[in-house]
């Protein structure tokens, strides 16, 4: 028999970062001696009662870990050894003759503790349980919801739970009224949320030993600890303590008097502390402040004993100190009780709140921790955020029947890419117009990442979105797997048309998953890309009617230009795929969409929700989306209009310009329109036009507007059925559930790791704002031009607060039109400032063969330009400047008034200075004979 030696017992638990690391509590470490006939039943009693708990209602579990030097040649992550028989015992002897190891006891309560009936009979109370050990494997949920490494139950395990719950169902036959502290399932019965019997020990024994305390008990448990996600919601005013209170640890009492030492402006010492007392003083010597608790037994909980209340020192000299005041301490009282934790509150805020409430003096950092530690509290770490990633998939998917989520991990775990498109868009999209546009923006959390963005516009002119996905950057790699993603969603079809910028990724990912659909480009990122490589300005226009054009010959004849002009920028744009954003060559039905822009207004709208952590911002967007389904939900259903509100509001222009139009019958189906010298033919039927602007917006042109009221066909019948009414009701008829949190989530979706990835983060503080290019500070830079030489000639879209905000460039007549005349400005009369729809107006030739050469103000808007654009305005020249010079006229004489009564103010102003200079005159010669008697 060998002599035994002695091992050290530590007791904690086991926490998997970037490697395994072990993390001690309170209850310390003990040293055993144990030889090589100790079997591993003998070492667990050991521990057990060297740490004074019973057998009957705790159970441990003994492991250790490699040391450093043999975990040289190991991998970081690997885990720590379970001691479970008799053999592991003899192998941890035999490696701890090689190197120095330590014994790790992680401590639970049994499920199911033996108690004492009062007729001498012995039955079992269930207690919460504990989560079992789980084995590393890979796993798959059927539906496809995770990809990667999960966790799984062994087959040892499933054995001994059916064999438990075999024990459960016996025990509930012979004991029927079996006390089960988790049997209620809505916490609507029982004592869950009872308050006012919490601190009464559940099912005490007559034998147990009770509270003597000195004053009547108060029975309620306080818990809540600096970093648990359940923080202190009780008012400032119940922050108090009393005798009685049942604390669930020592630091939770502890963290408590931080709170109330902040809220009364005291600080304490701490005299004596140790794992079953502790006694707290009020920092001044001899004041009777204090505080003293202890635990009850075996249990872990804090009881309060003695609570003097009365601080007998000056209130002078206790508020000298405040060590009590730190960030997490004022992060959970400012949260709680103070103010909001959004990001619109900056740091000054908090400060100056946490020092009118709390006289606590609030530098720039330490607000700044303050509010990060309180957002925390809300919203969770980066890091748990992870964690619950699977859970809130899952719970999303469970809420929202036919929504897909993919989660994508790596080998290790870690979180690679995310993929998420709810159900009601899945359902409303076949109602859409198979236009689909996609983006990336960046994501300014801790951890980075790219917001990938699919969106449509439904027939109401509004954005429609379909799906989002995560990934680590905008490669190759991502877009392909989110297209993938995007296809179980969208299937590939040779009508569907995807737009985005010309990422090159993006065209290599669309070629490769949606070989059918046909891609175009954002024509304002080519626009830009154009200003930026060429010089000269006037080649612009011609570019964008290119892009723009409805018919062949006139984006032949602007092409052609544009090759005379630059060859360089001919070349440009032929490599660039005229197919791809020139809207006559566009091999699919791309409508009005022609940049992305509604990709981008999505950016915006989520910019503010583009830091939080990754289930906050998945949340974030759940919400918007359930926000913009009810409310156009209502809208839509509100609506008498065959047509929606939008198309209804493009139209009523057309429908005016249309009056104007001559049209002529050709044979059944087919007319002529004319106005002036041009003519087109409309097909009703075919609902075809030759200014092919109807054949592309699939909504009916000026033309064919003409051309069905005189054939007495129905205007509306001629809209494609994606801008009408039931469409749009169709869209929107699924709702968007918040998560399911009802039924608990199952512990294989719980207990599958999802770690954050790895990031390098640069130096210094992170960019919240988009770096500019060049072109777009510089058109920052540019002085605005005065609104006055618009009306000379030229395309001005400047709209009024562009020009509102140049009014010291206006001359000085311009300034007092404006002051004067302001929004009351009659328009119809003078020289016009904006047109009917607010837009800064141009001077354009008449073409018509009666009036031609004849200049007239305009609108500078086509009525094809959307919703809201091109109002009809029109105000000849010589009829607007005859009004001008009679309105300049008046003006003259009424400032030639306004200066005669100035005049008139200015002598009137004289002669009171005049008398005032003789009273002063008077009083000072009244001093100087006074003085002579001083």
């Amino acid at each position: 028999m060998t002599d035994p030696v002695p091992v050290i017992v530590v007791s904690g638990n086991w926490v998997k970062k970037h490697k395994f690391v072990f993390n001690t509590d309170d209850k310390g470490c003990r040293v055993v001696q144990i030889d090589e006939e100790t079997t591993h039943d003998k070492l667990v009693k050991l521990v057990l009662d060297d740490y004074g708990l019973n057998e009957l209602s705790h159970q441990l579990k003994l492991s250790y870990m490699f040391s450093k030097k043999a975990m040289k040649n190991m991998s970081l992550d690997t885990p720590p050894v379970y001691v479970s028989n008799d053999r592991q015992l003899q192998c941890f002897l035999s490696l701890r003759k090689i190197d120095q190891l330590r014994l790790c006891v992680e401590f639970t309560l049994k499920e199911y503790m033996e108690i004492s009936r009062k007729d001498g009979s012995r039955a079992r109370m269930k207690r919460p349980s504990s989560s079992g050990s789980k084995l590393e494997s890979r796993y798959e949920v059927p539906d496809g919801g995770f990809e990667g490494f999960c966790y799984d139950y062994s087959e040892n395990q499933d054995e001994e739970a059916g064999d438990q719950e075999a024990d459960d169902e016996e025990e509930d036959d012979e004991f029927s009224s079996r006390f089960d502290v988790f049997d209620d399932s809505d916490g609507a019965s029982s004592d869950d949320d009872n308050f006012t019997v919490y601190g009464d020990p559940q099912n005490k024994d007559e034998d147990s030993p009770s509270l003597p305390p000195k004053k009547k008990p108060q029975n309620i448990e306080m818990a809540g600890s600096a970093g648990d996600s359940e923080a202190l919601r009780l008012e400032l005013s119940s922050l108090n303590l009393a005798v009685g209170q049942r604390y669930r640890s020592k630091e939770d009492l502890v963290y408590r008097l931080k709170l109330l030492a902040v809220r009364d402006g005291f600080d304490f010492n701490v005299p004596v502390s140790n794992p079953t007392a502790v006694n707290i003083v009020c920092w001044v010597d001899e004041c009777r402040w204090r505080v003293r608790a202890s635990t009850q037994g075996d249990e872990p909980h804090f009881y309060v004993r003695i609570y003097d209340s009365e601080h007998t020192c000056s209130v002078t000299e206790r508020s000298n100190r405040s060590r009590q005041a730190t960030p997490d301490v004022l992060g959970v009282l400012y949260r709680d009780f103070l103010g909001d934790v959004g990001p619109d509150v900056k740091p000054k805020s908090v400060g100056v709140i946490i020092n009118k409430h709390f006289r606590i003096k609030m530098g720039y950092w330490k607000s700044h921790r303050t509010l990060m530690y309180a957002r925390q509290i809300d919203q969770g770490t980066p890091e748990s955020s992870f964690e619950e990633l699977p859970s809130y998939l899952y719970m999303i998917r469970r809420a929202n029947p036919g929504t897909v989520t993919r989660l994508q991990l790596d080998e290790e775990g870690r979180f690679n890419y995310v993929f998420i498109a709810f159900g009601a868009s899945i359902a409303g999209f076949p109602f859409m117009r198979k236009v689909v546009v996609v983006d990336g923006t960046f994501l300014h959390g801790s951890y980075k990442g790219t917001l990938l963005t699919a969106l449509a516009q439904d027939g109401n002119f509004q954005i429609y979105p379909i799906a989002f996905g995560i990934v680590d950057t905008e490669n190759d790699d991502s877009w392909r797997w989110f297209f993938t993603q995007l296809k179980v969603v969208i299937p590939d079809d040779k009508d569907l048309a995807i737009i985005s910028d010309r990422h090159k990724s993006i065209g290599k990912a669309i070629g490769e998953v949606f070989s059918l659909a046909s891609r175009g480009i954002c024509t304002y990122h080519l626009y830009k890309n154009i200003l930026v490589k060429f010089k000269g300005k006037h080649l612009f226009p011609l570019v964008k009617k290119a892009a723009r054009c409805f018919r062949l010959s006139d984006f032949n004849e602007a092409f052609n230009e544009i090759e005379a002009s630059d060859q360089n920028l001919h070349g440009y744009l032929q490599r660039a795929g005229v197919q791809m954003w020139a809207r006559v060559h566009f091999p699919g039905e791309r409508y009005n969409l022609m940049t992305t822009n509604i990709a981008e207004s999505m950016n915006k709208a989520l910019s503010k929700a583009r830091s939080l952590p990754i289930v906050r911002l998945l949340e974030s967007i759940r919400t918007m989306m359930t926000r913009w389904f009810a409310e156009r939900r209502e809208d839509a259903n509100s609506q008498q209009t065959t047509l929606s509100r939008g198309v209804e509001k493009l139209l009523q222009a057309r429908v005016t310009a249309a009056r104007l139009m001559g049209v002529q019958t050709i044979d059944a189906l087919r007319v002529q329109v004319t106005y002036g010298t041009q003519l087109h033919i409309v097909n009703v039927d075919a609902k075809k036009c030759t200014c092919r602007r109807f054949d592309h917006e699939k909504l009916p042109c000026i033309h064919a507007i003409a051309a069905a009221e005189h054939m007495g066909v129905s205007r509306i019948s001629l809209c494609s059925p994606y801008y009408k009414r039931s469409y749009l009701v169709s869209a929107y008829a699924a709702p968007i559930m918040p998560s399911d949190t009802a039924i608990p989530v199952p512990q294989i979706v719980v207990n599958q790791p999802c770690l954050p990835p790895i990031v390098v983060n640069q130096p210094g503080r992170p960019k919240k704002i988009r770096i500019k290019s060049s072109l777009e500070v510089a058109i920052g830079n540019k002085r605005p031009r005065k609104q006055h030489r618009s009306l000379l000639g030229g395309d001005s879209r400047v709209d009024e607060k562009t020009a509102s905000e140049g009014n010291e460039e206006l001359d000085r007549m311009e300034i007092r039109m404006r002051m004067r005349y302001g929004e009351n400005r009659r328009r119809d009369k003078g020289v016009p400032i904006a047109c009917d729809c607010s837009a800064a107006v141009l001077v354009a030739t008449s073409r018509d063969p009666n009036t031609r050469g004849k200049l007239y103000f305009s609108c500078p808007y086509e009525i094809s330009d959307g919703p809201g654009r091109g109002c009809g305005f029109m105000r000849w020249w010589t009829v607007a400047l005859c009004d001008e010079f009679e309105k300049i006229k008046e003006e003259k004489n009424e400032m030639k008034q306004d200066l005669d009564a100035a005049k008139k103010r200015i002598e009137a102003q004289e002669e009171k200075i005049f008398l005032m200079e003789e009273k002063f005159e008077a009083l000072e010669k009244k001093y100087q004979s006074l003085n002579k008697y001083l």
